[in-house]
């Protein structure tokens, strides 16, 4: 089998506005090719996108209950950043634009992280992983 060319995450939003109002705050853009009054395709990087669906396209797409991220956790979506610093930029980016911390910062050294919920409480995790600290194959 082959391996995947592209992963595309899919959550559910309340605003789509809001949303790209939030995620270009933090410096993300979006995809036009992939966006229209029910949905946006936010550019994580070159293989990753996370697909931003209003509450009627997404529940288009399942059969189950929608979550409310709010109350519970589906998902934790981890960002490896360049620096502790672009960590911290990102957190400081996240919170003035209407996210709040999620839980506090974790440093082992090694690896530094911190998490920050969006308006719509999902949970966004950046962290800086120290390339020599891991394991050589």
């Amino acid at each position: 089998m082959a391996a995947p060319k592209m992963s595309f995450i899919n959550l559910p939003v309340e605003s789509l506005p809001r949303t790209v109002r939030f995620y270009e705050a933090l410096g993300f853009a979006f995809n036009p090719h992939f966006t229209d009054e029910t949905a946006t395709c936010m550019v994580i990087n070159d293989t990753t996108c996370a697909m931003m669906l209003t509450h009627a396209k997404f529940d288009s797409f399942c059969a189950r209950p929608r979550p409310d991220a709010k109350a519970t956790t589906g998902g934790l979506f981890a960002l490896l950043l360049e620096s502790k610093a672009d960590v911290d930029a990102m957190m400081r980016k996240a919170i003035a634009a209407g996210g709040s911390e999620y839980r506090p910062t974790s440093d082992l050294g090694f690896m530094y992280g911190r998490a920050f919920a969006d308006p719509d409480g999902h949970v966004w995790e950046p962290f800086w992983m120290d390339p020599a600290a891991l394991p050589q194959t």
